[in-house]
Order: C-alpha cells, then sequence, then structure tokens
C-alpha cells in the first residue's frame, strides 16, 4: 500500500485482543513488565506495518536531513508504542508512576483566571495525555478533549473501561461541526479547557498548505476557524516523552483572540498555521521521535481556496 494512502483508510493497529492483552499485562505485571512486551510489539509493528514503517523513515530524513536507518525506524515506533502504554497507567493511576515537568503553567493560569475558557492546540507528539495530569494538579480546571472516538474504537473503549469519567468529557469530533462547535462553546462558557489537536486534517476537512520541514504540507484550517468563532484564548500545548518515565509539557501562549477578517480569509488562516507549523518544528527538532503521524503528511491534498474556505467559516459561524 503506498504511503499516500489517507491515514484514516488505515486499520487500527493490534484490534481488541492485542490491546487489552497489553493492558492486562501492564496492570497485573506492572509497568517494567509492560515495557518488556513493547520490544517485541516494535518488531511485529516494523515487519508487519510497510506503509507506516516507510512514512516513519521518510519523516525521519526529513528532521535529520538524511537518510534514517532501521534502527532509527525501530526507535520511532517504540516511542510511540511506550506513550501508548503509558495512556494505560496515567488513566489508571495518574501520574504517581511518571516525573511530569510542566514549562509555562503559569502562563496557562493566567488565560484560566479570565474565566473565558482556553483552548488548547496540540500535535499527534509526544503524549496529549499526560495532559490530563493537570486536571489532577488543578481540579479546579475542568478539561475537554475534542477526539474522534471512531477512528480508534478499541482503544477507546480501553480507555473508558480504565476511566469512564475521562470518556464523559470526550467531544466526539465524529460528529458534524455544528454540533462540535456547540460543544466547544459551552465548554468554554462554563471556564474548561478546551483541547484538540491541529496538526492533521480529516478526510473531508478543508486544508491549507505551509512550509513545514523543507517541503508545503497541507494543514486543517478548522481549529483556527473555531478559534475566531469561540475568541477565547489560544494556548499551544507539547506534551515531550523524554524515555523512561519522563515526560515534559510545554505551554505556549498563542494568541489572546484570534481575527480572521471576512475579506482576508485566506492570507489570515496561512499566518496563523504558519506559525503553528513553525512552533510544530521547533519542538520535532527538540524531540524528533516524539512525532506520530506514520502516514505521509507531505501528501498532496486539496487546500481551501477562497469560495472552499468561506463555506467553510460559514458552517462554523465565521
Amino acid at each position: 500500500m503506498s504511503t499516500h494512502t489517507h491515514w484514516q483508510s488505515r486499520p487500527e493497529g493490534g484490534g481488541r485482543f492485542a490491546i487489552w492483552l497489553i493492558r492486562a499485562i501492564a496492570l497485573h505485571g506492572g509497568r517494567r513488565m509492560g515495557r518488556l512486551c513493547l520490544y517485541p510489539i516494535t518488531l511485529y509493528f516494523f515487519l508487519r506495518r510497510g506503509p507506516e514503517r516507510q512514512a516513519s523513515r521518510q519523516y525521519l530524513q526529513r528532521a535529520f536531513g538524511r537518510p534514517a536507518t532501521a534502527w532509527q525506524v525501530l526507535k520511532h515506533i517504540h516511542c510511540f508504542a511506550a506513550t501508548i502504554l503509558d495512556r494505560i497507567f496515567l488513566l489508571a493511576h495518574g501520574e504517581k508512576p511518571f516525573q511530569i515537568e510542566t514549562e509555562g503553567l503559569d502562563l496557562l493560569d493566567q488565560r484560566v483566571a479570565q474565566g473565558r475558557g482556553v483552548l488548547l492546540f496540540g500535535s499527534h507528539q509526544g503524549s496529549f495525555e499526560a495532559l490530563r495530569a493537570i486536571g489532577a494538579r488543578r481540579p479546579e480546571m475542568p478539561l475537554r478533549v475534542v477526539l474522534d472516538k471512531q477512528k480508534t474504537p478499541a482503544m477507546t473503549e480501553l480507555l473508558e473501561a480504565l476511566a469512564p469519567d475521562v470518556g464523559a468529557c470526550v467531544i466526539d469530533a465524529a460528529q458534524d461541526g455544528t454540533t462540535i462547535a456547540l460543544a466547544m462553546a459551552e465548554a468554554c462558557h462554563d471556564g474548561a479547557l478546551v483541547a484538540m489537536l491541529a496538526d492533521r486534517g480529516r478526510g473531508h476537512e478543508v486544508l491549507r498548505r505551509t512550509g513545514f520541514l523543507g517541503s508545503s504540507a497541507p494543514f486543517p484550517i478548522s481549529p483556527w476557524l473555531l478559534a475566531h468563532t469561540l475568541q477565547v484564548p489560544v494556548v499551544l500545548c507539547f506534551g515531550l516523552y523524554l524515555g523512561g518515565n519522563r515526560y515534559k509539557l510545554i505551554f505556549e501562549p498563542f494568541s489572546d483572540q484570534v481575527h480572521i477578517p471576512r475579506q482576508d480569509r485566506g492570507p489570515a488562516l496561512d499566518a496563523l498555521i504558519a506559525r503553528y507549523a513553525q512552533r510544530l518544528e521547533h519542538y520535532i527538532h527538540v524531540a524528533p521521535y516524539n512525532w506520530f503521524n506514520f502516514y505521509d503528511f507531505w501528501q498532496d491534498a486539496p487546500v481551501a481556496d477562497g469560495p472552499a474556505a468561506a463555506a467553510v467559516g460559514e458552517r462554523v459561524g465565521v
């Protein structure tokens, strides 16, 4: 299968049996035993998931500026598997088994104190799940996560079984745009943190291209249209996995209020996406094995010109 296949068409890795088996080993055998299982799992995916292996190799070549070795691809897959395993422990035991360092948390607190809610824009980098540690430290700070529950049904079932309260806080991204926007608006009205990933477009989304790791890459416009509609502060969030049991949560204020004028919608979107892509690229260079888009991210994709962008904007109230 070509790496140009859209990421949504790829099947969930492992299936229900494999994921629940890892859950049983991890929770009953402990994190050390669970991590030992990562080595055969990594090798299995390296050998059996050709499109993902090729996409990893291509991405790492861009990140390092030279051809990637098989060992580097294995390390990339292992890093991804480690963060998936840690999601189980983060939900089952909170941050107790981990060392989670934070940077910029005081700046996030300042935006939350405004009482308007905050949009947290992350990426498929490291562990967005580590963000839930902030919920334990700041119980007065409700967290809602925009997540496509239909893309990984086995993993979703597992996480909701481990932490039903967490599942109840998910805004399902598989819903229509209006429903998602209304749910996000309600959460912001309640002063919540609303977290979503802004680096990957779904099959039906309109995208715009910007420079990223040396080439033009497509990014979704919907996060920025939603930010304009909701008129709440936007903070970037990066949850980097540092190896072992160490994570680092980084919060960077992006904008206190996103404004996208109707007459210059395209250039305004381009400027916002370019700023986001620059920060994403920065942290890729900080922790290159942390970025987990195992498909051809730079593939040809339809982009939003004026009429297309305008139509999307109308649907979310811009």
